[in-house]
């Protein structure tokens, strides 16, 4: 009888264990604690930088709207529609989404769920839809690329990267899936199963594709229907450094260093105005002008890490013909700046960083706070300049479409039609640093 109740002792031990959530990976903090929905909230398929401009109590009462559905008692099953068993956290098909309350930048998520036939749901990242969930065994009788399977970035537009998974990679229904999702900016790469099914690929904007994702945002978990069940959903916030690295580890082929990391050999200009110190070129402070490498260009890509000290102004000079203000002889100027600072919180729009200096104004928000690396690719081919910051794209282009009433306070950019220059930097007076300055010729 004893060796019996101990058996079963050790069963139900057994059993505890293995609904018990796991313990997560080094660096990693748990969104999800097993036991409640402590850290959650409800949300649903809404703009997440509309809700951050409400007013208090507009805000106030959206959240608590949502929340309240999340919450609501399910009448055919007497439970709410979310609710925590056993080391999971269970939706029944119905209610708002499941909803961080707190935002998130640059990020590694690792998650597992389980969900049923016909299912539909979704991770929405920084409140943005979608890393598409849902049945691949019922083909794809509505032409939405259903039968390619779970992980792609549903709601990207057709035929854009992420839109559809690389490979097909679910478990049968009744077993556990798991994602790895990191996202770097707008840079998105996911992994179901262990299989690369996005790589890398620029998670569009749903509620306008002409606009950057967030900065920061919520993860929610999506509903549609069916049941799904979640767990071990732990986060790793990555910072700058890290994302950097991320961001130069992918589509680096072709890229060659333009600087040699220890002295101005093949650069013209006022090198005298720059020094290099821990690494990296740093403008001298109250010196400047513009310093270039001395290789004429026409199409290319640009990498270069900056970092700002606080207040901090510069520029890439973008086919600087070796003489003259860059912004006005050159092609343009794209800007470096500390943005947050309090000096420059009246600038004209094609002031701040990223922004074709006087032409084409950035979309905001993406540059990192003063004493951080930065991580910019600028792309120019023919008249067109792409500007990503910190793996989002937050300028894109033609300056052959920008005519003289279009210029800040009129002034004339002679040079912006040059079909070939150097690229450089050009000092503002600031100790704004750069390192790892690359070039891939198009």
């Amino acid at each position: 009888m004893k060796f019996t109740l101990l058996t079963c002792a050790l069963a139900l031990f057994t059993l505890a264990s293995a609904h018990a959530q796991t313990a997560p990976p080094e660096g990693f903090t748990p969104l999800f604690n097993g036991k409640d929905l402590t850290g959650w909230r409800g949300g649903d398929t809404f703009d997440h930088r509309k809700v951050l401009e409400a007013p208090p109590e507009i805000r106030a009462g959206i959240l608590d709207k949502w929340t309240k559905s999340m919450l609501e008692v399910n009448a055919k099953t007497g439970k709410p529609h979310w609710t925590a068993e056993n080391g999971e956290l269970v939706n029944d098909g119905f209610g708002a989404y499941a909803t961080t309350e707190k935002d998130y930048g640059d990020f590694e998520l690792l998650v597992e769920y389980k969900t049923v036939p016909d299912a539909d749901s979704g991770i929405y990242l920084r409140g943005v839809p979608q890393v598409q969930i849902w049945d691949a065994t019922k083909g794809d009788p509505r032409k939405l690329g259903q039968d390619k399977g779970s992980g792609g970035l549903w709601n990207n537009s057709p035929g854009a990267p992420g839109k559809d998974p690389l490979v097909l990679a679910d478990k049968p229904f009744g077993e556990w899936n798991k994602f790895r999702i990191v996202m770097v900016g707008a840079r998105v790469s996911v992994w179901l199963n262990d299989k690369l099914v996005v790589d890398h690929a620029l998670l569009e904007n749903y509620y306008d594709r002409k606009t950057a994702v967030p900065r920061k945002g919520p993860i929610e978990l999506q509903t549609h229907g069916g049941e799904i069940r979640w767990r071990n959903i732990f986060l790793r916030e990555i910072g700058a450094d890290d994302a950097n690295k991320i961001l130069a580890s992918h589509g680096g082929e072709g890229f060659k260093p333009v600087w040699n990391g220890k002295d101005f050999e093949g650069w013209g200009g006022p090198v005298d105005q720059y020094e290099i110190k821990d690494g990296s070129i740093v403008c001298r402070p109250e010196k400047g002008g513009t310093i270039y490498a001395k290789d004429e260009l026409t199409d290319f890509v640009a990498r270069v890490e900056f970092k700002l000290p606080p207040g901090g102004n510069n520029g890439l000079a973008i086919r600087y013909p070796g003489e003259g203000d860059t912004a006005y002889a050159g092609m343009c100027e794209v800007q470096v700046l500390d943005d947050d600072a309090a000096q420059y919180a009246k600038l004209d729009p094609r002031q701040y960083c990223g922004s074709i200096y006087g032409q084409v104004a950035a979309q905001r928000g993406y540059v990192r706070p003063a004493g951080e690396w930065n991580f910019y690719e600028v792309t120019v081919k023919g008249p067109t300049i792409r500007v990503e910051l910190n793996g989002t794209v937050i300028n894109d282009a033609d300056v052959s479409k920008i005519t003289p009433e279009m210029f800040m306070a009129a002034h004339p950019h002679p040079g912006k039609d040059r079909p070939s220059g150097f690229f450089g930097f050009a000092g503002h007076s600031d100790p704004v640093a750069f390192r790892n300055v690359l070039i891939k010729k198009l």
